[in-house]
């Protein structure tokens, strides 16, 4: 049974929209895209290529495949460490209006998408079964506990507007964090796994 995970690209206030390009998602109105280019360093590529080195299959919403689709085929050096994983692993992409994906080992999820995403979990083998970005699918997710591990790359920029990962009226949660480090260019990188549900008390 693999591990579900999910990594995504967080503003100070929590934002994870459009991340990386001024056209990457405008709803909304939404005019900040592009907010994680300025600290994009070696740090954040190495990790990322960490992330990508451990997966087995791939979870992606229907915004985010669109994305990954209209770039990473056309990266075709069998030595870089992303597309080399995007284009030949597994591919699995929530929509209810996709039906022939042209992108190499693609299949559709769709119906009642925690169920399948269980499946995909037992039938997942090797590596992780891994959430890149896709905020809406990570946010339904999270709600059936489904989603195993977070990776978080906090970056140094608040922004004040956009789509936050976590939503409001979610499931109080707590977390046990697993894994942390920060790029010279000041992104906060920390790994957490879910520990149960928050726990409140008072300070005497």
């Amino acid at each position: 049974m693999a591990r579900l995970t999910l990594t995504a690209f967080v503003s100070l206030d929590g934002v994870t929209q459009a991340p990386a390009g001024p056209d990457e998602d405008t709803t909304g109105g939404f005019g900040y895209g592009g907010w994680l280019v300025p600290y994009a360093d070696d740090g954040m590529g190495a990790f990322m290529a960490e992330v990508f080195d451990r997966s087995g299959a791939y979870l992606l919403g229907r915004r985010t495949y669109d994305i990954f689709a209209a770039y990473w085929p056309r990266v075709t050096d069998p030595e870089d460490p992303i597309a080399s994983r995007l284009n030949t692993l597994p591919k699995h992409v929530v929509s209810t209006t996709l039906t022939t994906p042209a992108w190499e080992n693609t299949t559709v999820v769709s119906g009642d998408v925690p169920a399948a995403v269980a499946r995909l979990k037992e039938r997942t083998e090797e590596g992780e079964l891994q959430i890149h970005g896709s905020g809406v699918l990570a946010r339904s997710l999270m709600a059936h506990d489904l989603i195993d591990e977070y990776n978080l790359l906090v970056h140094p920029v608040y922004l004040g507007a956009g789509r936050r990962l976590f939503p409001e009226g979610g499931q109080p949660t707590a977390f046990e964090l697993v894994g942390a480090r920060t790029t010279g260019s000041g992104i906060a990188i920390q790994t957490y796994r879910p520990a149960g549900r928050a726990r409140f008390g008072t300070l005497e």
